[in-house]
Parts: structure tokens; sequence; C-alpha cells
């Protein structure tokens, strides 16, 4: 297929899903395939190991950093995000788990200096890189909350060829979705990167040892190991 000249570049969407009724549809939306898989992925990719202390950079209502929390029960979870309204909705999932004591989700708008700097042995993301304008933003804050050997994964949408793909994959995929997630998929496809975007990225940031690939007709993995801290001075 050849690539649509509409789609040549991204087209950006909201940064923030802070509206409530949009937070709600997403938080009750049947995301278990994606969102285990990005648990699933972890590890396989990092066989056998246990972080000590996680963040998940754009958690909204805390459904992977939950799936990731149950799967290590000796790890401490810090999950952050931009929008309150996901937030509140995360907040009651954590408590209906009873996972408070080690689960924490902390409201922040990215890049943010204040989050503990080198200290975290995992990093994760989900679905956050397509939301952001600046992309250097999420791999700023990879650089700076980044402890040495950890383990990075960022999982995103991948920008597909054409927009009648676009719209194929949602059709297929967000059929049985409401609207409003009908409609955010859509348009978070036209919003996502490609991989060697995201490789640019990547270069420009200092992280050229992270791996690019497609895991999906979807879906991009972002993943690797930070052997030293790269903390910002």
């Amino acid at each position: 297929m050849s690539m649509d000249p509409l789609l040549r570049h991204r087209i950006p969407e909201p940064e923030l899903m802070d509206d409530p009724a949009q937070a709600r549809a997403y938080a009750e939306a049947d995301f278990s395939e994606p969102h285990q898989a990005v648990v699933a992925h972890f590890q396989r990719l990092f066989p056998g190991f246990s972080p000590q202390q996680a963040i998940d950079l754009g958690c909204g209502p805390a459904d992977v950093t939950l799936r990731f929390a149950r799967t290590f029960p000796a790890t401490r979870f810090l999950g952050v995000d931009g929008a309150s309204a996901m937030l509140s909705l995360g907040r009651q999932a954590v408590a209906a788990n009873e996972l408070a004591q080690r689960l924490v989700l902390q409201q922040c708008y990215l890049p943010d200096t204040q989050l503990p700097a080198g200290v975290f042995d995992a990093v994760i993301s989900n679905s956050l890189l397509h939301h952001l304008d600046d992309p250097a933003v999420l791999w700023q804050t990879v650089r700076h909350v980044a402890g040495p050997g950890a383990a990075v994964l960022v999982m995103d949408l991948k920008r597909p060829e054409s927009i009648e793909e676009a719209q194929c994959l949602a059709d297929h995929y967000a059929a049985d979705a409401p609207p409003i997630l009908q409609h955010d998929f859509y348009h978070s496809l036209l919003a996502a990167y490609r991989p060697y975007e995201v490789r640019l990225q990547l270069d420009e940031a200092g992280l050229s040892q992270l791996q690019v690939e497609a895991v999906s007709d979807r879906h991009l993995l972002i993943w690797g190991t930070i052997l030293e801290t790269l903390v910002d001075r």
C-alpha cells in the first residue's frame, strides 16, 4: 500500500483526556488484550526481572499499572498523569484492588523535574507518546527518572499508511466501543508516530540503545535497558 500524502505527517490530537465522560468511557472499556500484552512483553523482554520501584508515565485510569502491580507483588509503583478525571478513576480502582500501600497515583504534567531522579529500575508507558505535541518530553522524562540498569518499555500506536487503513483499523478494533472511543481511537491512529520517526526521536534524545519494533498491526514497542544513569545535570 502506498503512503497516503495526507498521513505523511501526523495529525495531532489533544494532549490530555480530562473530560469526565471520556475518562469514564476509557476506564470502563475492555482493553484487556492490549493492556495485558504490555505486561507480557515486559516479561518476555526482561525475563526473571522483578523491579523494586517502577514508574508508569501517562498511567490514565491505571489499568496497565494495576496489571503490573498484580504481576510483580514486591514492586512499588508510581503512576503519573496530567488528567485529573483519569486519576480519580484510577485511585478508585487502586483502592478496590487494595493496592494503595504500594501503588501511588500522582498528577503531573511532563516534563516535571520534580519527579524522583534516577531512582526507578523500571519505566513503563502505554499510549502516551501519540498524545504529546513534543515527543522529546517523554524521552527527556525517561532519562530523568531511570536509574542505572533500568528496564524501559513503551508501547504506543503506530500511524497507518493511509486514512483508509486507519478507518479499517478503527472499524475492526473499535466496532463495539462507545462512539466517543471510536472517535478517539481513529484520531489517535492519525496522531501516532511511525517507527522511523521514533528512531529519530530516540537518537536525538541520547537513547540510541532502545529498540523500536512493530508488534501488531497497530502497535509499536520501544524497549531496552538503561546501562547508566542519564539524569540531565
